[in-house]
């Protein structure tokens, strides 16, 4: 009997001695617990207890931590909306004993002020405030989180709305008015576009016309200016100004003559083509030349001696 008996005590020994060592990992926080009543709280590193006595009642993670929670409520201009928020926190190191002890359900108290803050917040802004001011709703989220949980050992680091869905009406809606606002701008650009070619169209076009009036003008000039020399060459050899301007015609008459000739594939008729058109037109000039010196002549004479008022 003694043979079984120590060994059984040795054996009991050396569980007792092992059960009395545990370990802590890092950022981790165990609840010593002596006969059901809180003893002490143990961080990281080899830690040891009382074996039968002290027992780990349960551990806390320090790290920080996130909890998203969906929420659903709707917008002051009468749209549903859902929102996601996520908090994040972590367990105060010297507040072990208030989280292990005040708040059995951490994450169902954090929903519950979620939920409590974004619909006091959300049903006071219409839809397109609630994308512009989704900060502000984070704001008030924490706020209200570090009052309340501050005193159950939590510190919140931060909330932010990391998501915005509207019904899908609502989505539909906004894209059209999005797009449609936006084929507005476009239109309004391109009447400015068509504007703006009109207007650069038109002053090149009156440019071109400026230019092709000087080009006339120049042309004619040089051509007076030709018949003005070959005039006084007519007038050296006897031939008076009227008798050389008739030739001057009728030998132009007779070069577009030739150069209509010289075109084999032209349909240019000339009129009057006869063999006399030559004589008649210098007849008609002549004729038109001296009925003009005559009406010259009369308008001196009738400036010269008006009438006599009777």
């Amino acid at each position: 009997m003694n043979y079984l008996f120590f060994p059984i005590v040795i054996l009991l020994g050396l569980i007792i001695l092992v059960t009395a060592f545990f370990i802590v990992k890092q950022q981790t926080a165990a609840v010593i617990e002596r006969f059901g009543r809180f003893q002490s709280i143990r961080h990281s590193g080899l830690q040891m207890k009382i074996p039968l006595v002290d027992r780990i009642a349960g551990k806390l993670s320090l790290k920080i931590q996130q909890l998203d929670v969906l929420v659903e409520t709707k917008t002051l201009d009468d749209v549903f909306v859902r929102l996601k928020v996520s908090v994040q926190y972590k367990v105060i190191r010297d507040k072990v004993y208030d989280a292990f002890y005040k708040l059995d359900y951490p994450h169902d108290q954090i929903t519950s002020y979620v939920f409590d803050v974004v619909r006091a917040e959300v049903p006071k802004m219409k839809l397109d405030d609630v994308f512009v001011k989704k900060d502000d709703i984070a704001i008030a989220v924490k706020a209200e989180l570090n009052d309340a949980m501050l005193d159950y050992g939590y510190d919140i680091i931060k909330t932010l709305v990391t998501d915005i869905d509207p019904d899908a009406q609502v989505k539909s809606a906004m894209n059209r008015i999005n797009a449609a606002e936006r084929e507005k701008i476009a239109a309004q650009y391109e009447g400015d576009a068509q504007r703006i070619l009109i207007v650069e169209k038109a002053k090149a076009e009156a440019e071109s016309k400026r230019l092709q009036g000087q080009g006339i003008a120049d042309q004619r000039r040089e051509i007076a200016r030709g018949l003005e020399e070959s005039v006084e060459v007519l007038n050296r050899v006897g031939i008076n100004s009227q008798e050389a301007s008739a030739l001057i015609v009728v030998t132009q008459h007779y070069d577009t003559l030739q150069s209509l000739g010289e075109e084999t594939n032209s349909n240019l008729i000339l009129l009057p083509n006869a063999p006399q058109a030559g004589s008649n037109m210098l007849n008609d000039m002549v004729a038109s030349f001296t009925a003009s010196n005559q009406i010259g002549e009369a308008m001196k004479q009738a400036k010269n001696n008006p009438p006599k008022e009777t």
